[in-house]
């Protein structure tokens, strides 16, 4: 089963089945998939493969229509759900919509956070990965609000690259991230620690 490519600078190419290790039933995507079950008739994803072209990585979320935790996985095999849901966040076999990365140059990649809500208190720009952001002095656990000016990051809840998972990219809201609630659909807090860039 296939869906033709939305315009765009490549084709968006994942690999999805109901079992683990690349077993039972399977459905190929060529584009953003925002109800799994809906229209491929997958139940349940337990492995998958992301052989993007153009593309950096794919962003499954939890439930249809892009909500729910979202688990952000770079191009190669997951062949059992526990290797995406097995960071410290929440667990889960449901992988229920879709939607790609693209590509592009994020060597000028540039994210600001904020104390408060609505860029409000305390800042601090970054233009690099840091594994724990009190390295930076950033003394608080929370993050209030964020604006992304370039490129596409991944922030975690935790030090250390683990933990819930949130995409921040500039297009999206418009890089103006004002609340918490705007990291994710399922944002327990305002809790990042550690953030990188998606880089080519």
């Amino acid at each position: 089963q296939e869906q033709r490519p939305r315009a765009g600078p490549g084709a968006r190419l994942s690999h999805l089945w109901d079992e683990e290790d690349s077993q039972g039933r399977r459905c190929r995507l060529l584009s953003d998939g925002a109800n799994i079950c809906e229209r491929r008739g997958l139940r349940r994803v337990r492995s998958l493969r992301v052989e993007n072209v153009g593309w950096r990585m794919n962003t499954p979320y939890e439930y249809p229509d892009f909500q729910g935790q979202q688990f952000i996985l770079e191009k190669g095999d997951s062949p059992r759900w526990s290797g995406w849901s097995g960071s410290g966040g929440h667990h889960s076999d449901q992988l229920l919509s879709f939607r790609p990365v693209p590509c592009v140059d994020h060597s000028d990649s540039r994210v600001t956070l904020f104390e408060g809500d609505n860029f409000q208190g305390c800042k601090f720009e970054l233009s690099d990965d840091y594994p724990p952001l009190p390295s930076i002095g950033w003394a608080r656990k929370d993050v209030g609000s964020l604006r992304v000016s370039s490129g596409a990051w991944v922030a975690y809840q935790y030090p250390g690259y683990w933990g819930y998972q949130y995409l921040l990219e500039q297009d999206w809201h418009g890089g103006e991230l004002r609340t918490y609630s705007k990291f994710g659909s399922q944002a327990p807090s305002g809790q990042l620690q550690s953030i990188r860039r998606v880089q080519q």
